[in-house]
């Protein structure tokens, strides 16, 4: 993903943690906040060290990073959001992390309304 569609400096990720609104799975935790104007989302992946060693947190962001680009033309364009992966992602195929992490981004609203 290019640098234009990171979330990348701490006052940016506290300013969407602060006030943006929160939804969780077993897997994952999504903030988003809306932010009119923008040409296209951004997002910050946070991977903690309760996760494993820097191997580990690696292969989870990569996977995690697939997995949106893979989503990319579905996700809205108007917003900044925080993907924060939980322990129990380590042990998870790359179907399944695309899968929970479809259903966390629905339910933050993160996804295009679908015109059917």
């Amino acid at each position: 993903m290019r640098k234009s569609y990171r979330v990348k400096k701490e006052a940016e990720f506290q300013r969407v943690f602060t006030q943006g609104k929160s939804c969780a799975n077993r897997q994952f935790v999504v903030y988003m906040i809306e932010k009119p104007n923008q040409p296209h989302f951004r997002v910050g992946i946070s991977v903690g060290k309760k996760i494993g060693n820097a191997v580990q947190r690696n292969w989870v962001k990569r996977r995690i990073r697939q997995s949106l680009t893979e989503l990319k033309p579905q996700l809205k364009q108007d917003c900044d959001f925080i993907v924060i992966a939980r322990p129990s992602v380590t042990d998870m195929a790359m179907a399944d992390i695309k899968k929970h992490l479809l259903h966390v981004l629905k339910l933050a609203h993160v996804l295009e309304e679908e015109n059917n």
